[in-house]
């Protein structure tokens, strides 16, 4: 019964709420110029670090090069143009195969008994 409560929550083809709040997310994401995928920071997860260092080159130079134009237009107060704006997918990922593959690498090796790559607490 939670689970299927959860779900309905989250999912924004049947909740009104969800996809209100998607919309409201995407129209911010577009003012800067970001994907959604652009918000994880690699260093609070450490897998995410591992996808960022998987992923192509290009990619991980597109992603940077949002990030300097978001930080660049947020201190300057400004938003893209318009017509920037239209052309932007905020939810186009790039970044969820290589995280669902490495967690579940993870899982996999944690299964088996082996030690984890890397460990680290966060202070």
């Amino acid at each position: 019964m939670a689970s299927a409560l959860t779900r309905w929550l989250v999912d924004p083809n049947r909740n009104p709420l969800a996809a209100l709040h998607m919309k409201t997310i995407a129209n911010r994401l577009r003012k800067y110029g970001l994907r959604y995928d652009d918000l994880y920071d690699p260093m609070y997860d450490l897998d995410v670090k591992e996808a960022l260092n998987r992923l192509p080159r290009e990619i991980v130079d597109a992603r940077n090069q949002r990030l300097k134009r978001a930080m660049d237009l947020s201190m300057k107060h400004d938003y893209l143009p318009e017509d920037l704006q239209a052309m932007q997918t905020p939810f186009r990922s790039y970044l969820q195969e290589m995280l669902a593959l490495i967690k579940r690498e993870n899982a996999e090796r944690e299964a088996l008994g082996a030690l984890p790559l890397y460990q680290r607490t966060i202070p």
